[in-house]
């Protein structure tokens, strides 16, 4: 870590108050978000075990989509939250808006993908004859409502920035309520089957964007900020986005090989390895929401030229994920046999993911400063840094993980080979970190 000043025991009590007030809500509503598949899952489920598959496929499709433009919600979170630490808050929704423009011409590019070429991606992800009719139909529908999906984390970012992240809570909620609401009264009162549910969830979305871009255009008016697109504006939006896709491709590479190594070892392995990977990835939401935290916050100081004040946040940020981290791996040590029987009554897959869940508990400290540093960075707006260690990242995990196979290595070394790569992560960011040329002032990086 950088040279950090002195910090009293007022100024931690700040920066934990600022944690917490933005963490909180923030966690709330990325916890809300899977309940959406969740829901149509639940509902679609008791139309047919092919219309349950169908959606499987569909949903895995679009969601593989979604995240790829993740870096919508994050480079405009850094970006805003600079402007409001400048006191320009005219600039940060103006910059906001450039976002969400970028946000509708890539929903539209995707649409333009997806629509002709729905069946074709549904039979490359392995859809069963029965199910693939089913996959393409959802797929097709929710496809139209990419836009709104985009625009929603456009704009969650823009509302971020401007340290609120109540508000995208509320409509994360309201958005699940009506989601549930419509797939009911579609999928069964209507009678129109998996369409109903695709229909549903479309209409939440855009409700959902709906929703956000009053909160916006509201600013927008109140500041005298223009909502006509602006080239230059959505140009550099696309320009810092590009290095933050760069990342999350190459940690969605890292996920799939994990995936595709934990198929070849069994049956019992792969069941085993889904079971933990979505236990890691309820964990990550907690971590992620810290980090979302330190993306607000650190684009603050920065914009308002305070990089002491920076430095200090970013240390009492790794302090909490550290100690959130510790939390979270006890509780898992101590779940473990409360937890696998919700998922599998099968001696030989809890006997295979017991001893993995503990290399999954010891790796958590490690991952909160690992997901922490992730939101400093970002919030500094460093994000070629943050594509260039990814990459490295997935350089040293790669081999590492497609060995474990050859080397007769089961479940356990996979996830050992995990924690190898958070580590590398961790040691990549920490040394940026403590290098402090991630501290640039102003209003712009």
């Amino acid at each position: 870590m950088t040279q950090a000043p002195a910090t009293t025991k007022a100024t931690r009590r700040q920066h934990d108050r600022e944690i917490v007030a933005l963490a909180v809500p923030a966690f709330g509503a990325l916890v809300a978000e899977p309940l959406f598949v969740m829901a149509d899952s639940a509902i679609v489920g008791h139309l047919g075990t092919a219309q349950l598959a169908g959606l499987g496929v569909a949903s895995a499709l679009l969601m593989t989509a979604v995240s790829v433009f993740v870096f919508l919600a994050y480079a405009t979170t850094a970006a805003v939250a600079r402007r409001v630490g400048a006191g320009d808050l005219q600039a940060a929704i103006r910059q906001g808006m450039d976002g969400i423009w970028l946000a509708l011409l890539l929903g539209a590019a995707v649409i333009a993908v997806v629509l002709p070429t729905a069946p074709f991606l549904v039979e490359l992800f392995g859809a069963s004859d029965t199910a693939a009719p089913y996959a393409t139909t959802y797929l097709r529908i929710s496809a139209l409502g990419i836009p709104a999906m985009l625009v929603v984390l456009a704009a969650t970012g823009v509302l971020r920035g401007l340290q609120d992240t109540r508000t995208p809570l509320y409509v994360a909620i309201a958005g699940f309520v009506a989601n549930a609401a419509l797939n009911v009264g579609l999928v069964y009162g209507a009678d129109l089957g998996i369409a109903g549910s695709a229909w549903g969830t479309v209409i939440a979305q855009c409700g959902m964007a709906a929703a956000y871009l009053v909160v916006v255009v509201r600013g927008a008016r109140q500041h005298g900020a223009s909502l006509r697109p602006d080239a230059a504006g959505i140009r550099a939006s696309a320009q810092a986005g590009v290095p933050l896709l760069v990342r999350t491709l190459s940690l969605r590479a890292i996920l799939m090989i994990a995936t595709a190594v934990a198929a070849r070892l069994g049956d019992a392995d792969i069941a085993a390895h889904q079971i933990i990977l979505s236990l890691w990835s309820l964990l990550a939401f907690a971590l992620d929401a810290i980090a979302i935290a330190g993306q607000a916050i650190i684009g603050r100081y920065l914009g308002a030229g305070d990089a002491q004040g920076a430095r200090a946040a970013c240390r009492r940020m790794v302090e909490w994920g550290i100690a959130v981290g510790v939390v979270l791996g006890l509780l898992v040590v101590i779940s473990r046999p409360a937890f696998l029987p919700l998922f599998t009554s099968d001696s030989s897959v809890k006997d295979t993911a017991l001893p993995a869940l503990v290399i999954v508990a010891l790796s958590q400290p490690i991952c909160g400063v690992v997901f922490v540093l992730d939101g400093v960075l970002m919030g500094a707006g460093d994000g070629p840094y943050l594509a260039w260690a990814m990459v490295l990242t997935l350089a040293a995990f790669a081999p590492v993980a497609l060995l474990v196979p050859v080397l007769g290595g089961g479940l356990t070394a996979l996830w050992g080979a995990m924690t190898l790569m958070m580590t590398v992560r961790m040691l990549t960011l920490w040394l940026r970190a403590r290098s402090g040329r991630w501290i640039v002032t102003g209003a712009t990086r």
